[in-house]
């Protein structure tokens, strides 16, 4: 198999593992969603020091019976947001060469491990929010709840993206490949549900609006963050090689 062959063959088995994982969970009930349901309720209760007990085809419900960890809070779509990123950005950097392909069990992990850290992050707030009610611009509880899920979803994916690309001090080259994670939230989160017909769904385009807009603003300080670390770097490698002659 020549390395073109090998290449087209990865991306395939790449955009197959989504497909199928998303198929999946179209109809997964919340029994079948344990393997991710479990670990986040668990670090949840860790974090939170609220309590929940799990019951059948309903989900994982705190004891004072406030809130539910229901199917929906699973955070599939970002484990296969996350994988896409790592998997895709791999295939990309190497698109001239060849590469074992334990590269996508390695980013279907690490997909996995993002996921409960940001589907905890995601529900303890959530909980915060439940006793702790915010007024943010007159919106509605529902809208407050999109925004806070659309923030976490998004900094986690473009952090990850960040922590796992090599440090460059050109600012343009950077904000071009940043601009590969928003592509990538966009594909998933709007042309997916576009292509199975949700536009027909009357909530649907506020819910696009939403998914539009925070991305852009989310961006603008993790690109602020990253471009002070290049700086950073760059500083103590100009310092550490000395005066010039």
């Amino acid at each position: 198999m020549n390395k073109r062959t090998k290449w087209s063959a990865q991306l395939f088995a790449v955009l197959l593992c989504a497909l199928a994982l998303k198929r999946y969970y179209s109809t997964a009930s919340v029994d079948e969603l344990g393997w991710i349901l479990g670990p986040t309720t668990w670090l949840t209760q860790l974090l939170s020091g609220r309590t929940f007990s799990f019951e059948s085809h309903a989900g994982y419900m705190s004891s004072d019976h406030a809130f539910l960890i229901a199917a929906s809070c699973a955070g599939v779509n970002f484990l296969i947001t996350s994988f896409l990123l790592l998997a895709l950005k791999q295939l990309w950097n190497q698109r001239w060469g060849s590469f074992s392909w334990r590269f996508i069990p390695i980013a279907a992990l690490s997909a996995y491990v993002s996921t409960l850290i940001a589907n905890t992050v995601r529900i303890c707030i959530a909980l915060e929010l439940q006793q702790h009610p915010v007024n943010i611009g007159g919106l509605s509880g529902n809208q407050i709840h999109r925004l806070e899920g659309i923030v976490v979803y998004f900094g986690f994916l473009v952090f990850l993206f960040l922590v796992t690309e090599k440090p460059r001090a050109d600012l343009n080259a950077l904000i071009k490949l940043s601009i590969f994670p928003l592509v990538i939230y966009y594909v998933t989160t709007l042309g997916i549900p576009l292509a199975n017909g949700s536009f027909h769904r009357p909530d649907f385009w506020e819910h696009a609006l939403f998914v539009l807009v925070v991305p852009l603003l989310v961006m603008i300080p993790l690109l602020a963050w990253r471009v002070l670390m290049n700086w950073r770097m760059v500083s103590h490698s100009a310092a550490a090689c000395g005066p010039t002659k």
